[in-house]
């Protein structure tokens, strides 16, 4: 048992806990061969570097509510091809289709983090994935990596009809579990959706910063290492 205020423990997954860069650079780059995509965009680097750009800029449109999940999946490779001058939607939607399809095959996690969430489970601490991906997605990247089993309930944005940082996505979560703020813990690599969420309905927060990147918030505990959550719990 844990005599630890908090009994709930919410954890981001994307960065988090499962290897986001990582995983998705090994997809990308199996697309770029399998696709032939070098005789458009000439390297990797450069292909990877304009979906990113591509990508980051729909998913805050998503996030604004001013895009479908269809069309961000599809649209971020539909611009990166365009902007190439491969102006082909029925080509971006395989490349889609196959990507949403790899991605979640990718087993590689951060450093340490089936080590903490063994931990956590012996201590008898109710843990939970909260998350802004998709679910068909989320639950196959929990499973792939063996990360599932730790997990009483995954509450994703699709389900809660919000994302973090907005304060209903967290209230879904307490709804989900039974939870309230006070005896509970987020645990998140995004200073402006996570910690910033939780901080909304006045969650307790420790912030993952691996590459300790320089910043001004004031997160209630920061971490570089998954491991030094045990100094915390």
């Amino acid at each position: 048992m844990n005599n630890s205020k908090y009994k709930h423990i919410f954890f981001d997954l994307d960065r988090t806990l499962w290897d986001f860069n990582k995983n998705s650079e090994v997809s990308l780059n199996q697309l770029f061969r399998d696709y032939q995509l070098q005789s458009i965009f000439g390297s990797f680097l450069f292909f990877k570097s304009r979906y990113e750009y591509h990508n980051g800029k729909l998913w805050n449109a998503y996030y604004q509510k001013r895009i479908k999940k269809e069309d961000l999946m599809y649209r971020r490779f539909y611009l990166t091809l365009k902007e190439a001058g491969k102006n082909d939607l029925d080509l971006a939607k395989e490349i889609a289709k196959d990507f949403i399809e790899i991605t979640p095959l990718q087993t590689v996690t951060l450093p340490n983090a089936h080590q903490i969430l063994e931990y956590l489970k012996t201590k008898k601490y109710q843990l939970y994935i909260i998350t802004n991906g998709f679910n068909e997605v989320q639950a196959k990247k929990l499973q792939n990596s063996k990360l599932d089993a730790y997990f009483t309930e995954v509450i994703t944005s699709e389900d809660a009809g919000a994302n973090k940082p907005t304060p209903q996505i967290f209230e879904y979560a307490f709804n989900k579990s039974g939870a309230v703020a006070n005896n509970s813990l987020l645990i998140g690599d995004d200073l402006s959706t996570d910690i910033a969420g939780a901080k909304r309905v006045k969650m307790d927060q420790i912030y993952f910063n691996p590459h300790r990147i320089n910043h001004k918030d004031e997160p209630t505990f920061e971490i570089s290492d998954l491991l030094e959550i045990k100094n915390i719990l």
